[in-house]
C-alpha cells in the first residue's frame, strides 16, 4: 500500500514507518500536527506530542519525502473513548491535514501511526482512516514493551529524551540522552515502579535525529535548554526546548534517490514541506462517509421463519425465510430489515447486539454479503460498539433454507465492553468494518471467528490446516489477553469449523494440535502466576462447505472471564446426571452421560453439547420399525427416527439444565446441528424439535416455550461431532444457559 506517515518527531512514529516498509509498504509522504506558536513546545493535547516539533520539519530533507504539516487548531472536546466527529476538537485538525494529503496525492490509500497501547489514539486515528478510506497500519500496537524498545535500539533508531514526566526520572540528568544509554535504568525502573519503558503511560517523550529511513541526512543536535513545567520533588516534569540543530549529510544517499516509485506517485519535489490551512471545502466526496443507508423495503410479503430464546437479559434471535427471493444480497436484505423490526419491537436496537452468526449459502458472494450487511450495521447505530461476528457457508439451500441466515444474540442493556479493532497490525488481525473481535457481556466473552491469518500481512498462513489453526489459536489468545484472561483457562467452548477441503488425516492432526498448544498455554499461564480457576471447555467441530478467504478452519471460542475468585468449577467428567422422571419412557443409562460435554459455573453459567451419533441414535431407536439405511454412501435417517432423537436431546439437556438448578428461561442459546445428508428439510425438522419441546413442557409443568416462537436455532451442516475425526453426529445440540 501508498502510505503516508503520521510523524509527531518519537521513536514510536519512526519505528512504525520501518515496520511498515518491512511489510512491503511504500511511504510516499509524511504528515505531522504542531502548535500554532513556534515558541510554544507543548501542548495541553490528548492526542499530539509536540516537543521537538521545531525539529520535525528537517524530516522531510532527511527523509527526501514531502511533509504536510498542520497547525492545531481545536482542542479536546470530545472525551469519550469512542470518537465521534466533533467541531472544534483537535482530531478534525488531522482529518484536515490528511483530507490534503488525499487531494494532493490520490493514491495513499494507508495512514501509518505509533500508536503502541493508548485505544484512545488509536479509536481516532482509526475513526479518521474510516472517513477518508484509509486503511490504519498501526505496526507496534499492543507488543510486548520491553521487546520492543529493545528492537527500536537494535534496528538503529537514535532518539533522546524531549520531555520526562515519572518517578526517577530527573529533568535536569535525564532529557536530551539517547535512548540507548537510558535502557538499562528505565527497565530498572519499571521493576521498581511499574513504569511503561516505551513511555505510554506519559513517562517520557523522545525526538528521533536518526534512523535507516533517514538516508540523506542525520539530525545533530547542537543546543537545548531545559524547561521545567512541575519542580514536584517525587515526579518532576521538563521539558527539552531546541535552540540550534543542524544537518549532517550521508555520504550514501543513493538507495533514496533512485526511488523511483516515490516519483510515481508524487510529482512533488522531494523534501518539500507544504503547510495545510482550512481549505478543504471544495474537497471531492471522496473524504465524506460512505452511505450506507438502507433502500426502502420492496413491498413483498415474506413468509420468516423466526426463532427467539427465554432469557430476560441475554436472548438469542434467529430468522430466515422459507421463501427465497433467489439471490443472496436479496434474502440478506431482507432478513436483515425482519431483524430490526423485531429489534425495535422490544424497544432496541443494532446497538444491543452482542454477536451476530452469518450463515450464508455461497462464500464467492461473500463480498456481496458483506456490502449488504454494512448497510445496516454501522457505527453511528452502534454507539457502545458493533457486534461481534462469525460468518461461514453453511448448506442452507439443501435443506430448504434462504440463502442467508442470520442468528443474533440480544441484551436488555447496553453494558458490554467491545474490542473492536480497525488497525492493522502484529497483535491479531484487524476487524476493518463494523464487527468487532470480541465483546464481553455480564462475565461472558464472545469471541468472533478466527482465521489463520498472519496479522500484519493479513494473509492466511502458508503450509496447510494445522498451521491455519495455530494462528488462529494465537489470535484468539492475543484477544483473550486484551481482556485479562485466556483461551487455555477462561473457555467454556470451542467451536471449530472445518472445510470440506480438509482431509481426514488433516482433521485429526487439528485435534491433536489444539490440544497440544492449550496445553501449552496452560503451563506456560500457570509458570507466570495466574493461577486462576481453570475451566475445562467443551469443544465441538462442524464440518462446513468453505470458509472466508478459502481457510481451512475457524475457531470461535467463548469464554468466562468475571474476576470471581471464590468461583467454583465443574469439569465434563463431575457430577454425572442424577435421576429425573421418565420423560417419553427414555431411563437413564449409564451410556448417556458419554453423550454429554458440560461446563458448569455453579449459579452462573451452564453451557452444554449433547452428541448424539449414529451408533447412540441406532440404541435411542432400537424398537422402531424403520431402520436407518445408507444410500451410495448417504446416511439417511426415516422421520420416525428423528423425531424420536429430538425428544432423546430434550431429555438430556433438561438433565443438564436441572442437575445443576437452572431453568428453560434462562437459555441465551439453543441450536441443533443437522446433517444436509439426512435429506430432512427444515420445515420438518422445526415441528419436530417444537412438539418435542412442547410436549415436554406439558409433561413437566416447566415454563418452556415463549409463545408461538420455537426456542432453538436448526443449524444445517456437513457434519458434526466433539471430535475432529469423526463428524458424523446424526444431530448435536449446543446450549448456553446464564442466571439473569
Amino acid at each position: 500500500m501508498k502510505v503516508v506517515a503520521l510523524v509527531s518527531g518519537g521513536k514510536d512514529s519512526c519505528y512504525a514507518m520501518m515496520k511498515c516498509i518491512q511489510y512491503g509498504h511504500q511511504i510516499v509522504a509524511l504528515a505531522n500536527l504542531l502548535p500554532v506558536d513556534d515558541s510554544v513546545d507543548e501542548l495541553d493535547s490528548y492526542m499530539y506530542q509536540t516537543v521537538g516539533h521545531q525539529i520535525v520539519v528537517s524530516y522531510a530533507e532527511c527523509m527526501g519525502l514531502p511533509l504536510f504539516r498542520r497547525r492545531i487548531q481545536g482542542s479536546t472536546r470530545h472525551q469519550e473513548l469512542g470518537y465521534r466527529i466533533t467541531q472544534g476538537d483537535e482530531v478534525e485538525d488531522m482529518f484536515n491535514l490528511l483530507c490534503e494529503v488525499k487531494r494532493q496525492i490520490p493514491s495513499v490509500n494507508a495512514v501509518s501511526s505509533g500508536a503502541i497501547a493508548s485505544d484512545y489514539q488509536r479509536l481516532r486515528v482509526e475513526s479518521v482512516c474510516s472517513r477518508l478510506g484509509f486503511v490504519s497500519l498501526a505496526y507496534l500496537w499492543r507488543q510486548d514493551q520491553s521487546l520492543l524498545l529493545q528492537e527500536m535500539i537494535a534496528n538503529g533508531i537514535v532518539a533522546v529524551t524531549v520531555k520526562v514526566a515519572a518517578m526517577g526520572l530527573d529533568p535536569a540528568k535525564h532529557l536530551g540522552k539517547e535512548l540507548a544509554f537510558l535502557n538499562p535504568y528505565l527497565h530498572k525502573l519499571k521493576e521498581l515502579y511499574g513504569i511503561n519503558v516505551c513511555g505510554e503511560g506519559g513517562e517520557y517523550e523522545t525526538l528521533t535525529l536518526d534512523c535507516p529511513l533517514f538516508t540523506n541526512a542525520r539530525i545533530v543536535l547542537d543546543e537545548y535548554e531545559v524547561v521545567r513545567h512541575s519542580s514536584d520533588s517525587i515526579a518532576p516534569v521538563g521539558v527539552l526546548h531546541p535552540l540550534a540543530f543542524h544537518l549532517e549529510n550521508k555520504e550514501d544517499i543513493q538507495s533514496l534517490k533512485s526511488q523511483d516509485k516515490i516519483n510515481e506517485v508524487c510529482t512533488h519535489k522531494l523534501g518539500s514541506v507544504f503547510e495545510v490551512i482550512d481549505n478543504v471545502e471544495n474537497f471531492d466526496a471522496t473524504c465524506k462517509p460512505v452511505d450506507y443507508s438502507v433502500d426502502p423495503i420492496d413491498g413483498l410479503e415474506h413468509k420468516f421463519i423466526i426463532s427467539r430464546t427465554n432469557n430476560k437479559s441475554t436472548f438469542s434471535l434467529c430468522c430466515w425465510l422459507q421463501d427465497s427471493c433467489n439471490g443472496l444480497q436479496e434474502d440478506l436484505k431482507t432478513v436483515l430489515e425482519k431483524v430490526e423490526s423485531q429489534l425495535a419491537s422490544f424497544g432496541f436496537g443494532w446497538e444491543n447486539v452482542i454477536y451476530i452468526h452469518l450463515y450464508i449459502d455461497d462464500m464467492n458472494k461473500f463480498s456481496e454479503a458483506n456490502e449488504t450487511y454494512v448497510r445496516f450495521i454501522t457505527q453511528e447505530k452502534c454507539p457502545f460498539g458493533v457486534p461481534s461476528r462469525s460468518t461461514v457457508e453453511m448448506p442452507l439451500v439443501e435443506m430448504g433454507l434462504s440463502r442467508a441466515y442470520i442468528e443474533v444474540l440480544i441484551a436488555n442493556n447496553k453494558d458490554k465492553k467491545v474490542l473492536h479493532v480497525q488497525s492493522i497490525s502484529s497483535w491479531a488481525p484487524s476487524c476493518i468494518g463494523p464487527y468487532s473481535q470480541a465483546t464481553l457481556h455480564e462475565g461472558i466473552l464472545h469471541m468472533a471467528g478466527q482465521l489463520g491469518l498472519d496479522p500484519p500481512t493479513m494473509n492466511l498462513c502458508n503450509g496447510g490446516p494445522s498451521v491455519e489453526l495455530e494462528q488462529a489459536l494465537k489470535n484468539s489468545e492475543a484477544v483473550a489477553k486484551s481482556f485479562n484472561c485466556s483461551i487455555s483457562t477462561s473457555s467454556i467452548a470451542f467451536v471449530v469449523y472445518c472445510s470440506k477441503n480438509v482431509s481426514s488425516l488433516e482433521r485429526l492432526d487439528i485435534q491433536e494440535k489444539q490440544e497440544t498448544i492449550l496445553r501449552q498455554m496452560k503451563i506456560s499461564n500457570l509458570r507466570k502466576g495466574h493461577n486462576d480457576k481453570v475451566l475445562d471447555p467443551m469443544f465441538l467441530y462442524v464440518l462446513v462447505p468453505d470458509l472466508p478467504k478459502r481457510a481451512y478452519v475457524e475457531v470461535k471460542p467463548v469464554l468466562y472471564v468475571e474476576d470471581d475468585t471464590d468461583v467454583e468449577i465443574e469439569t465434563n467428567t463431575e457430577r454425572s446426571c442424577s435421576k429425573e422422571p421418565y420423560y417419553w419412557g427414555f431411563k437413564q443409562e449409564d451410556w448417556h452421560d458419554s453423550c454429554i460435554q458440560k461446563c458448569v459455573v455453579p449459579g452462573k453459567i451452564c453451557a452444554s453439547i449433547v452428541s448424539i451419533t449414529r451408533e447412540m441414535a441406532a440404541k435411542i431407536c432400537f424398537d422402531s420399525p424403520h431402520p436407518d439405511y445408507v444410500n451410495d454412501g448417504q446416511y439417511s435417517l426415516p422421520k420416525v427416527h428423528m423425531e424420536k432423537l429430538s425428544k432423546f436431546c430434550v431429555y438430556l439437556l433438561n438433565k443438564v439444565i436441572s442437575d445443576h438448578d437452572f431453568s428453560w428461561e434462562d437459555i441465551m442459546n439453543l441450536r441443533f446441528y443437522i446433517p444436509a445428508s439426512l435429506q430432512l428439510m427444515a420445515e420438518e425438522l422445526m415441528p419436530m424439535f417444537s412438539i418435542a419441546l412442547s410436549e415436554f413442557a406439558e409433561m413437566s409443568q416447566q415454563k418452556v416455550l415463549n409463545g408461538e416462537e420455537p426456542i432453538f436455532n436448526i443449524v444445517p451442516v456437513l457434519g458434526a461431532g466433539r471430535a475432529a475425526s469423526s463428524m458424523d453426529d446424526v444431530v448435536t445440540c449446543e446450549l448456553l444457559a446464564r442466571k439473569s
